[in-house]
Formats: structure tokens, sequence, C-alpha cells
């Protein structure tokens, strides 16, 4: 089957699909996106996904592209086309096409594109083994809460994770705090069994995994802290773990060489790990 993308409102082939080269995304990074996971044929957490979208939207003042009615439908149908059973879609929306001008076009319209493909589930050896996470300083701009497509920091860190053997790279801020990862968010589970993760600031995009992990928490009767922690609390944690669509809930058993607790996927790790791939197969 040949798969099939949304792009200014056509479906097209994806070998076809194109957007113009004086794209604001293109040239600017000017828009941002989304990426929703598909479990059994229905999407995982839908509304809170469109819901950032909007926040990121509003935030950089860019129009909405389509109501959310209509933008479900084309997901929808960008699925279908492509038989994703499993995977993800890919949304992305930009300020659209104008010549190259740092301020605001006067009339340009959001261009909206989305795309599916079918994935693997992650190696359920990362699961059961754990993965190791480096650290590295947070170069980042200051907006990190817009979900936006310049990502070049991003990449250069998740590279370096790559190059180090590491699966991910937590970035540190100036006052040596973890914000997160290069593409899911950070958390440790201290002595106590409490589970921490940093407070939503411009610092971080907060996840929906990441909401959707807060849930099952106060579901199941877990202690949960909002608020920053350093590499060292992170070192000395009695377990860590890392949240994503696309990654969902992985134990990270050593940071910077170092291990983590006992070196092995902590036993709370392990339990919300189980709690939400059952969420995420339930269809809402």
């Amino acid at each position: 089957m040949s798969r099939i993308a949304y792009v200014a409102g056509r479906y097209v082939p994806h070998r076809q699909a194109a957007v113009h080269i004086e794209d604001r995304g293109y040239q600017f990074a000017d828009g941002v996106y989304e990426v929703i996971s598909v479990v059994g044929g229905h999407l995982v957490d839908e509304e809170p996904h469109l819901a950032r979208l909007h926040r990121s939207l509003a935030e950089l003042r860019i129009p909405l592209p389509m109501e959310d009615a209509a933008l479900k439908i084309v997901i929808r149908e960008v699925v279908r086309r492509n038989g994703v059973d499993t995977g993800i879609v890919y949304l992305q929306v930009t300020r659209g096409v104008a010549p190259r001008e740092h301020a605001f076009p006067k009339a340009a319209k959001p261009a909206l594109v989305v795309t599916s493909r079918r994935s693997r589930a992650p190696d359920p050896r990362l699961g059961r083994d754990g993965i190791a996470v480096i650290t590295i300083p947070d170069i980042r701009w200051q907006r990190c809460d817009i979900k936006s497509v310049a990502l070049v920091a991003n990449v250069l860190g998740k590279q370096q994770a790559r190059e180090a053997g590491a699966y991910e790279a937590w970035q540190i801020d100036r006052d040596g705090k973890v914000t997160e990862g290069t593409s899911t968010n950070a958390w440790i589970v201290t002595h106590d069994d409490i589970v921490v993760t940093r407070a939503p600031d411009t610092a971080i995009l907060s996840g929906v995994t990441r909401l959707a992990i807060f849930d099952i928490i106060r579901r199941e009767g877990y202690r949960l802290d909002e608020r920053m922690f350093s590499v060292a609390e992170a070192k000395a944690a009695r377990e860590a773990f890392l949240t994503s669509t696309t990654a969902d809930l992985l134990p990270v058993v050593r940071i910077d060489g170092a291990p983590v607790g006992e070196g092995t996927p902590g036993p709370l790790s392990q339990k919300l790990r189980a709690a939400y791939f059952a969420h995420a197969a339930s269809p809402a």
C-alpha cells in the first residue's frame, strides 16, 4: 500500500507531497506539530493532543487551519488511507506561505500537513532491561512549552546521546536542574516512593503521556511531587524513568554511566508502565 499524506487540503501520494519553498515552517521554523499514537486502530489521548496544538498555535499567534471536527475527520481519513492499526499520526501547522520577511505576513493562510505511518512498538528489551541517559547543557530557546518545529538543539542532543551509546540525553539548566529529555519528559522516584517530575514552565513541554501518567498516579494512590530535581538527586534516586508519546514509559537504569538504584528497572516504574499500556490500549 502506497502512503498517503494530507497537504493543504488534498490527499496526495506521500512521495509527491510537498510544501512551497517559501513556507514559513521551512524558512523560519514558524510552526508547530503534534504526534499522536495509534493503538489498535484508535487514537491515544487525542483530545489532550489537540488541546496542546491549540495552545501552541495561540502562543505563536497562528490561526487554526480548521475546526477540530474537520481536523478529526482529516486525521482519521489519513489513518484509514494508510492502513495504520499501530503507529503514529503527525500533524504540522505553519503560518503559511509568504515572501520571506521576519514580521508576520498580512495575508498568509495556515498550512496543514497530516501524515501517518505504521510502526512497531519499542523494543521490549528497553522496558525489560532499562535504558541509559546522558546529561547535557540545555541550549534551547526559552519557550520550550510551545511544541515548535524548531528542534535543531534537540537534534544535536539526541545525536550526542546516540554517539555516547545512550537512548536519551537529559538537558540541564544553568542551575544544574534537569529540564527534560530531547524528546521525552524526565522522572525520578525517591527512596520514600515519591514520584518527582518538573512542574510545567517555559523550560519544558508538558507531555501528553506525562499527563496520562499523572492520572494513573492519582488513581493508584501514589505520591507525586512536581518540582525541579538536580542531576545528583537523579543519580541518587531509587528509580528513574522517561515518558513520551513514541517511547511510552521507559525505565532509566544508568545516568552518565552511573547506575540508578540497583541498575535495573524499579518496581514502581514497571507498575506505571503496565498501567500506561492498559490506558493506551483502551479506546477513549
